[in-house]
C-alpha cells in the first residue's frame, strides 16, 4: 500500500519529481532517490556547498539529506534547503557510491561542489572524497554543536556545571572566534574529569579550518542558521526516524515535501521565534502538520524562555498535547477547552489567560499553548514578560573572557546553584516549601553552628 501511495506522487504533481527507487523479493523499499523540479533548481544555483545529514529508522534503514549551504544561500526558509533525499540499500563503499552516483547522474552541478560538510562520525568519508574529488570533506559546526550537547547529558555532571558548559557551548557556537574556541577548551578542562575529557574531541574546537567554514555568519546570523537546521532535523526525525514501517515514513515525508512547495510558507514553520505560520497555508490532508506546530512551539519555549520558565510551560504543552481541543474563535478573543473548564485567552500580546497559572507566573498556560498550536504559530518574545525572557539571564561574556582560576569556578557554581535554590523555593506549593526551608535550615546550622544565628 505504501508503495502504491509512493507511486501516487508521480500522479498528484504537476511537474513529476525525479523519484527512483527499488523493492526486495519481499516488497520491502531497499534503496530510493528523489528530487523534485525545486530541490533540483535550487542546488544549480547554490552548489558550492552540500551539507549532508543522517536520519536512522527504527528498522535500520537510513535517510540522507543533502541541504545546500553558505553565504549565497538566501532562502525563505531552511527546510528549503534541502535538495535531495535518498536511502542506500547499505551503508558500506558500494551502496554509498551508488547513491551519489545517481545523484551526480541527475544533478550536473555536482562538478562544482567546493565543500561538503559532514557529521564528523559519518561513515562514508572515503567514499566522498572518492566521489567528489574536487570538493573539501569537514565536519560541521552544527553536527560538533549536538556531538558536546549529548556528551554534557551522559557525563555524570552536576547541574549547575551542565547548565554553565551548555551555555558556554552556545555563545562559542554563534561567535566561533579561535579566542572563544580556545576560552571553550580551558572551560572543559575546568570542569570536565580528565579521564572524561579524552572523549569530547576537543582537536575539533581547535582545528581552525572546520570554523572557517562557519565563522563569516554574524552571531544573529549563527543562531538563526542552528535553529532552522534543529527544525529541519526534528521534522525529519518525526516524519522517518519515528515510523517503524520506512515505505509509509519516506511516503508520509515526500507527500509533506510536494504539498510545500518552496513558494508555499510552510518553509517559514519554525525558522526562528519571530515566524509563524497561518492555518491557511497548511494542507489540512497532512497528517502531522499538529506534530510539527507543538515540535516548533518546544523549540520557541527553548529558544525564548529562561530554563525554568521554559520547563514550566513545557509542562503545561504536555497537558495540550494529550487532551482534546475545543476551540471558537471571536474577533479579540479566543475560547480554550481542554477536558476542563473553560478559560478565555486574550492573543494579543502580551497574551494572557484568566486561567491560576497565567495568573501566578505570567507565562503561556496550556490554553495560551494550545491556541498556539491550532493556528500553527510559535512564541513570540514580545507574550513574555522580561524577566523570563532568555535574553534577560545573566550573560556568561564577562565570565568567558577572563581568566579562570579555582575561585571564580567556585563562585560560578554557587551562583548557579544559589538561583536554582531559589526558583525550587519559589515555584512550589506551601507544604513543600516548609519542607525544603526547614532542610536549608537545618544545614546552613550544621555548616556554621548552631549558636550563630543564620539569616536565609
Amino acid at each position: 500500500m505504501a508503495l502504491t501511495m509512493l507511486n501516487e506522487l508521480f500522479i498528484e504533481d504537476p511537474r513529476p519529481p525525479m523519484l527512483l527507487y527499488q523493492v526486495s523479493k519481499t516488497a520491502k523499499l531497499d534503496t530510493l532517490n528523489y528530487q523534485s523540479y525545486f530541490m533540483q533548481d535550487i542546488f544549480a544555483h547554490f552548489p558550492d556547498i552540500l551539507f549532508i545529514h543522517r536520519t536512522y529508522n527504527p528498522v535500520g534503514k537510513v535517510l540522507y539529506a543533502f541541504l545546500v549551504d553558505g553565504p549565497q544561500v538566501q532562502l525563505e526558509g531552511h527546510f528549503a534547503r534541502i535538495v535531495y533525499f535518498a536511502i542506500p540499500a547499505t551503508e558500506d563503499a558500494e551502496g554509498l557510491t551508488q547513491m551519489f552516483q545517481t545523484f551526480k547522474k541527475f544533478n550536473p552541478a555536482w562538478e562544482k561542489v567546493c565543500t561538503i560538510l559532514v557529521d564528523p562520525f559519518l561513515l562514508p568519508m572515503p567514499t566522498l572524497a572518492m566521489e567528489f574529488p574536487a570538493a573539501e570533506v569537514l565536519p560541521s559546526a552544527f553536527h560538533i554543536c549536538k556531538f558536546f550537547q549529548g556528551k554534557f547529558y551522559q557525563l555524570s555532571l552536576e547541574q549547575p556545571v551542565k547548565q554553565v558548559l551548555l551555555t558556554a557551548l552556545q555563545s562559542t557556537m554563534c561567535s566561533a572566534t579561535a579566542g572563544n574556541l580556545r576560552k571553550f577548551c580551558a572551560l572543559l578542562s575546568n570542569f570536565v574529569p580528565p579521564e572524561q575529557l579524552t572523549k569530547l574531541h576537543l582537536c575539533w574546537l581547535l582545528n581552525d579550518r572546520i570554523w572557517l567554514a562557519h565563522r563569516w555568519r554574524s552571531q544573529a546570523e549563527s543562531s538563526h542558521y542552528f535553529q532552522g537546521l534543529e527544525v529541519t532535523i526534528r521534522i525529519l526525525s518525526q516524519f522517518f526516524g519515528t515510523t517503524p514501517s520506512v515505505e509509509q515514513g519516506i511516503t508520509s515525508l515526500l507527500r509533506f515535501v510536494q504539498q510545500n512547495s518552496g513558494d508555499k510558507a510552510i518553509f517559514s514553520l519554525g525558522l526562528s521565534p519571530r515566524s509563524s505560520c497561518a492555518p491557511s497555508d497548511v494542507s489540512p490532508q497532512s497528517p502531522k502538520v499538529e506534530q510539527l506546530a507543538e515540535a516548533c512551539i518546544q523549540h520557541s519555549l527553548h529558544t525564548i524562555c529562561t530554563e525554568p520558565a521554559a520547563q514550566l510551560c513545557l509542562g503545561e504543552l504536555a497537558v495540550v498535547q494529550k487532551s482534546v481541543q475545543l476551540i471558537g474563535s471571536g474577533s479579540e478573543k479566543v475560547n480554550i477547552q481542554i477536558l476542563e473548564d473553560t478559560h478565555r485567552v486574550q492573543p494579543q500580546p502580551p497574551a494572557s489567560c484568566n486561567c491560576s497559572f497565567n495568573q501566578a507566573f505570567h507565562l503561556p498556560c496550556r490554553h495560551i499553548l494550545a491556541m498556539l498550536s491550532a493556528r500553527l504559530q510559535v512564541l513570540q518574545p514580545n507574550m513574555l514578560p522580561p524577566q523570563w525572557t532568555a535574553d534577560s539571564a545573566a550573560s556568561l561574556d564577562d565570565i568567558l573572557g577572563s581568566k579562570w582560576s579555582e575561585t571564580l569556578d567556585k563562585h560560578l557554581a554557587v551562583a548557579l546553584l544559589t538561583e536554582q535554590v531559589g526558583q525550587l523555593l519559589q515555584h512550589c506549593t506551601q507544604e513543600v516549601f516548609e519542607q525544603r526551608y526547614s532542610t536549608l535550615r537545618k544545614l546552613a546550622d550544621i555548616w556554621i553552628g548552631p549558636y550563630e544565628q543564620v539569616q536565609l
